[in-house]
């Protein structure tokens, strides 16, 4: 059996997906009984949360965990609060742990790439078995930038000319999905990315040429960026951890290619002008819920005129998710 936690999340539901396809026996952990309702396929569920665990004896009826929690101050602290709590139910299951790009390089000091590696650290002291799961930068973050890509041709972000993999959510599920349910893959670490590494220039002509419109990169000075990040409403934890993030970027952290996922699945991942020409509709009519992302949102303004709402958080995730967090 296994339990799905974020099962309602970005990359979680399309795990969720994956599992039915593969007729895997499958618990959501869900922090709402109605969530359970909207999960494809017929799984069975369990309401509990990171910082209050469903109990032992119901934890122990799990061969694997899916391991995914939101991007945050707390994520690290939550995180092991869960695996300690898998630890005291005594039976040892197989953790597949969702991280970032980044987490395992000791000398990256993102944030969010520290709380993944402080989770990690936690998990060799438990000595629970593990696979890590380190996915680049989502392609779902782009949505975060419809509007002002749709009203003024404008993909802006403070990214310099930092490359990114840029990746799609399915394809990280697909990957959680085959380690899941197939053996070998304890103690590896995957990093997942698309097929390239990308500039924001480079995804500004890639949505130039989808959508058959002129659309800009506006390299944004990183203080104006967290201006605008402020002035969301985004706690300075956030913001600050996503200019880190940024600088990450522009000093090419994220520039990473693998052939992860084609290992794992026997499928290339998709480009981004493919994931592009599947999300036309979202770009024209975005939904008004789009997740928090990494990427930010930004009208170029004149003096005097108020900026509009950015839609952003720390991701890896970036991402959160990103992240790369997720």
């Amino acid at each position: 059996m296994i339990l799905v936690t974020g099962a309602t999340g970005r990359v979680g539901y399309h795990v969720m997906e994956a599992l039915a396809d593969a007729g895997a026996e499958t618990t959501a952990m869900v922090r709402v009984e109605a969530k359970a309702a909207d999960l494809p396929g017929a799984p069975a569920h369990v309401v509990a949360s990171f910082d209050d665990p469903p109990p032992a004896e119901v934890l122990r009826g799990f061969d694997r965990v899916f391991l995914l929690s939101p991007a945050g101050e707390e994520q690290a602290v939550l995180e092991t609060v869960f695996i300690d709590a898998l630890a005291a139910a005594g039976h040892r299951p197989h953790i597949v742990k969702m991280a970032a790009d980044g987490f395992a390089d000791p000398d990256c000091e993102v944030r969010f790439m520290r709380s993944h590696r402080e989770v990690a650290m936690h998990l060799d002291a438990v000595g629970l078995p593990v696979t890590y799961l380190a996915p680049s930068i989502y392609m779902e973050n782009l949505l975060a930038t419809a509007e002002t890509i749709r009203e003024d041709g404008v993909l802006a972000a403070p990214a310099g000319h930092g490359r990114v993999g840029f990746v799609a959510a399915a394809d990280v599920a697909e990957v959680a999905a085959k380690v899941l349910t197939s053996g070998d893959h304890e103690g590896a670490t995957y990093v997942l990315t698309g097929p390239e590494a990308l500039t924001y220039k480079d995804v500004a002509a890639r949505i130039s040429a989808v959508f058959a419109r002129q659309v800009d990169y506006q390299d944004q000075p990183p203080k104006h960026a967290r201006e605008l990040l402020l002035g969301s409403g985004l706690s300075h934890w956030d913001a600050d951890g996503t200019l880190e993030l940024f600088e990450w970027i522009r000093h090419g952290g994220e520039a990473t290619v693998t052939a992860d996922v084609r290992k794992v699945t026997g499928a290339d991942p998709r480009p981004v002008q493919d994931w592009l020409s599947k999300e036309r509709g979202s770009f024209l009519d975005p939904p008004p819920d789009l997740p928090p992302s990494a990427f930010l949102q930004a009208r170029p303004r004149s003096a005097g005129t108020p900026g509009r709402r950015v839609r952003s958080a720390g991701r890896v995730l970036p991402r959160t998710g990103r992240g790369a967090c997720a």
